[in-house]
C-alpha cells in the first residue's frame, strides 16, 4: 500500500540540494523565494549544500546524502524542497537511509525526479513532482503552479482536482522578470496521439526521461517489486518530460524502459512539454508518439503541464490518477488511495 505524507498549516520545509546547489551570484533567487514563503505562514531551515555549487554538484555525494537523511529524519521539517534539479543527484543514491525513511513530502523536478521516483519505489512513500523552490519567488504565483499546497494538503483517501492551465511559457526570459516568474504567453494545448478524447486511469509514477532511464536495471529503478510490494498489480501511467534529448535518443531510451518490463500493464503515457525534441532527419516526435502508442496500444498524451516548459501539475508518485483529455484541455484527479 502507498502512504500519504499531508502538509500541516504553517508547515517547516526542508531547504537541501541533492544535485545542484545556487552559485554565490544567485544566492538572491533563493532568499527571494525563502521569503515569500515565509511570508505565506512557512518556516524555513536552509542547509549548508543550497548555498554552494562547484563541479556540477552542491557539494560531494556523501555530504548531500548526509544533509538529505538527516533533513528527512528531523522531526522537525515536515517538508523537503530542493532548490532546483541539476546533473549528479544519481550519485547520492547508495548512501541515502531507505530503510529510515520518514513520512514527509518532498517536492521538485528535473533531477529531483531521480530522488523522487527512488523513494517511492524503494519505500512506498508518494512523491510530488511539481514545481522547484526558486520558482515559488514571485510576487504573486500562476494557479497551475499554486495547486501545489492544496496537493501536498491533501488527505489519505481523498481526492484532488487539477486542470490544465490556460497558458504555458514558451521560454525563460531571465533579463525581464516577471511578477509571477513565469512568461505565460503560448495558449495551452494538451494533444492526444489518436486525435480524439481520451480518458484513462492508472498509478502514476514519472519525472524527467532524461534522469530516470539511469535508474534501469539498479537497485532503486525496481518497478516490477514496486507493483507487487505496494499497488497490488495495479495498471500503472506514467507521465514523463523530456528536458534536453533530441528524438532518437527518447525513442531509444522508450524502447529500453519497455524492454527493461517498466511498461509492462500500463494504461497510458504522457508527456510533457518540451524545450527538446529536435527531430533527426525527419524523424519528428510525433512519429516517437505514435510508434510507441502502436506498440504498446495505449493512448498517448502528450503536451501536458509537466516538466522544463512551465507551468506544472503537481504529480504524485504512486496515487492514482484519472486524466481526461478532450479538445486540448485536461483534467487530472488524483485519489490518495493506499
Amino acid at each position: 500500500m502507498i502512504t500519504y505524507p499531508i502538509l500541516k498549516n504553517n508547515a517547516t520545509i526542508g531547504v537541501t540540494a541533492p544535485s545542484s546547489g545556487v552559485e554565490e551570484e544567485l544566492h538572491e533567487l533563493l532568499k527571494s523565494a525563502t521569503s515569500r514563503l515565509k511570508e505565506s505562514g512557512f518556516h524555513i531551515i536552509c542547509g549548508e549544500t543550497v548555498w554552494k555549487q562547484d563541479k556540477a554538484k552542491s557539494t560531494p555525494a556523501v555530504k548531500r546524502a548526509q544533509e538529505f537523511n538527516e533533513m528527512v529524519q528531523n522531526e522537525a521539517i515536515d517538508l523537503i524542497i530542493p532548490p532546483w534539479g541539476g546533473e549528479l543527484l544519481i550519485e547520492i543514491l547508495e548512501e541515502l537511509d531507505f530503510d529510515n525513511m520518514k513520512n514527509k513530502w518532498v517536492l521538485g523536478y528535473s533531477d529531483t525526479s531521480v530522488l523522487l521516483l527512488a523513494i517511492t519505489l524503494k519505500t512506498g512513500i508518494a512523491t510530488a513532482n511539481g514545481t522547484n523552490l526558486i520558482d515559488l519567488r514571485g510576487d504573486y504565483t500562476d494557479e497551475t503552479t499554486a495547486m501545489w499546497q492544496n496537493v501536498l494538503s491533501t488527505k489519505a483517501g481523498a481526492s484532488i482536482t487539477q486542470h490544465s492551465s490556460e497558458k504555458y511559457q514558451k521560454e525563460w526570459q531571465h533579463h525581464n522578470q516577471s511578477p509571477c516568474v513565469f512568461h505565460l504567453t503560448e495558449q495551452t494545448d494538451w494533444k492526444t496521439v489518436s486525435g480524439e478524447k481520451v480518458k484513462a486511469e492508472g498509478r502514476l509514477l514519472g519525472g524527467c526521461i532524461d534522469v530516470i532511464r539511469h535508474l534501469i536495471g539498479t537497485p532503486y529503478g525496481d518497478v516490477k517489486s514496486f507493483k507487487e510490494k505496494y499497488i497490488n498489480e495495479e495498471p500503472v501511467m506514467w507521465y514523463l518530460e523530456n528536458c534536453e534529448l533530441k528524438t532518437t535518443d527518447l525513442r531509444r531510451t522508450l524502447v529500453q524502459m519497455k524492454l527493461a518490463g517498466w511498461f509492462d500493464n500500463i494504461s497510458c503515457i504522457l508527456f510533457g512539454r518540451s524545450p527538446a525534441n529536435e527531430p533527426v532527419e525527419n524523424y519528428t516526435i510525433e512519429d516517437v508518439y505514435q510508434d510507441l502508442s502502436n506498440e504498446l496500444q495505449i493512448p498517448i498524451i502528450y503536451d501536458v503541464d509537466c516538466g522544463h516548459v512551465p507551468p506544472q501539475i503537481t504529480f504524485v508518485n504512486g496515487a492514482y490518477g484519472v486524466v481526461e483529455v478532450e479538445h486540448g484541455k485536461g483534467k487530472v484527479v488524483q485519489h490518495f488511495k493506499a
